[in-house]
């Protein structure tokens, strides 16, 4: 039995549906990603595997317990990191709201503060151990919520858009403790909708639009689905997208749009892609050729599955 497992789950508010019947299992060990805009429906279901929301219909389950049914014993293997940093008490020093959480899991005295030192330490917070939160940085608050998530050994580690808001080192440095969480044999489910840290993380993913799951699959598998391996990149202006062209066209700025289309022969094909976008009243200003991306996948699937 895996880690997670999610069946047929919904999520309904009212008449709005945010999740619509998705199904997916993430591994001991792995980083399985959910991929997709604000408003996918990815932090939904997230707050359903926490048990924070009911779901209105099918099952998930935290190493073998369902979350509906048997709230208390999946939450036992789990850790989470919902909102990051917002969550934290900014009155309290970094090692205080350790070993508040850490009495909250049941851990007191010496194995209290022993669990919460090395954590500290782990995420490289000791230094600051007994400074108030408040003094912290962005990155060094989204450490500590990930310490906290660790405090009762989980088996299960579910982590919302962990590096929403971080500056390029702190993300960095995110990205290897996640890393260095799933080498330890735990599962990692990571919300995300920067796809280029999902590339690089995650030994699978799942493209979640419109409550939907519309694509899962390991990131490089999802890159060959484009074809022969490459992506025709063209940048136009005076364009509408009414107008017949190959591919999908996504708007980069007032009056630009981009158009993505997957080819087999990058030499032969990208001059007649110019050549129809200008017959089609496109000024071109600029065109490449280059690797699909799992941004590239993504515009591509989610682009069929909302005209199915």
């Amino acid at each position: 039995m895996a880690p997670v497992e999610v069946s047929d789950l919904s999520k309904r508010f009212g008449t709005r549906v945010a999740v619509d019947h998705i199904s997916f299992s993430a591994e001991a060990g792995e980083v399985f990603g959910l991929l997709g805009p604000n408003g996918a429906g990815k932090s939904t279901t997230v707050r359903m595997l926490c048990g924070l929301l009911l779901p209105t219909s099918g099952v998930a389950r935290i190493a073998g317990h369902d979350v509906a049914r048997h709230p208390v014993a999946a939450r036992r293997r789990l850790g989470a990191v919902l909102g990051g940093e917002r969550s934290l008490y900014w009155k309290l020093t970094g090692r205080e709201y350790l070993l508040y959480f850490a009495a909250l899991y049941g851990l007191r005295g010496a194995d209290a503060r022993r669990r919460a030192g090395d954590l500290l330490a782990r995420f490289r917070l000791d230094d600051r151990a007994d400074e108030l939160v408040e003094r912290y940085s962005t990155g060094m608050k989204q450490r500590l919520a990930l310490a906290r998530s660790m405090l009762a050994d989980p088996a299960v580690l579910l982590l919302d858009e962990p590096t929403a808001g971080l500056d390029p080192v702190s993300a960095r440095l995110l990205r290897d403790e996640v890393r260095a969480v799933a080498a330890e044999g735990r599962t990692v489910l990571l919300t995300t909708h920067y796809m280029e840290e999902a590339d690089e993380l995650c030994q699978r993913v799942a493209f979640v639009t419109g409550g939907r799951i519309v694509a899962l699959d390991a990131p490089g598998a999802l890159k060959r689905r484009l074809g022969g391996g490459a992506v025709c990149r063209v940048e136009l202006a005076g364009w509408r997208p009414d107008l017949s062209l190959p591919g999908e066209a996504v708007a980069i700025g007032e009056g630009r749009w981009e158009l993505r289309v997957p080819v087999s022969d990058p030499a032969a094909e990208l001059p007649a892609l110019v050549a129809q976008a200008a017959q089609a009243g496109a000024a071109v200003l600029r065109c490449e050729s280059v690797e699909p991306t799992l941004e590239d996948v993504f515009v591509a699937v989610a682009g069929q599955a909302l005209r199915a």
